[in-house]
């Protein structure tokens, strides 16, 4: 597939979605949900499209874009683990789970192992605080993580 058809791919599927939410009460984040979800991640080339249907610069876009982490302007790993970051997970050894995922992964946040397999998120609260520290692979949660547990869920991970 050329660059042209892929860009007019994105402009054919990114226009449906935006098409069917555009009359919605606040449609910009549900926009991008549908986006990400049909895509993987929100394509650069589908930022102009939203603001062109919602009469907003591209940079307010943008800027929403940005500022929410679950948001990817790249395609993830086939898998996606999320660390909770927030006070509670690091009080109770987040820092160190981390690292340790991290090194096992050999990646660092917001980067995909080279195989593909892995995509290392942080995430600010799971709301999870009492089984903290604590993560998420693929939309399961997972609490009271140790380093046997991290070993574990990062082997599912790369599976």
């Amino acid at each position: 597939m050329s660059l042209n058809q892929a860009a007019g791919d994105v402009a054919t599927r990114a226009g449906t979605i935006i098409d069917s939410m555009k009359s919605m009460e606040g449609p910009l984040l549900p926009i991008l949900h549908g986006i990400q979800e049909e895509f993987g991640y929100v394509p650069q080339d589908a930022l102009p499209l939203i603001a062109k249907a919602l009469n907003l610069s591209r940079a307010e876009v943008h800027g929403v874009m940005t500022f929410y982490h679950d948001y990817r302007d790249h395609p993830a790993g086939r898998h996606v683990l999320k660390l909770c970051r927030a006070e509670a997970c690091q009080s109770m050894g987040g820092d160190a789970l981390a690292d340790r995922v991290k090194r096992l992964l050999g990646i660092d946040f917001h980067q995909t192992t080279l195989d593909g397999s892995v995509t290392l998120e942080p995430v600010y609260c799971l709301g999870l605080c009492a089984c903290a520290p604590a993560a998420m692979l693929d939309g399961e949660l997972y609490g009271r993580l140790d380093d046997e547990s991290a070993d574990d869920l990062v082997k599912e991970a790369r599976q």
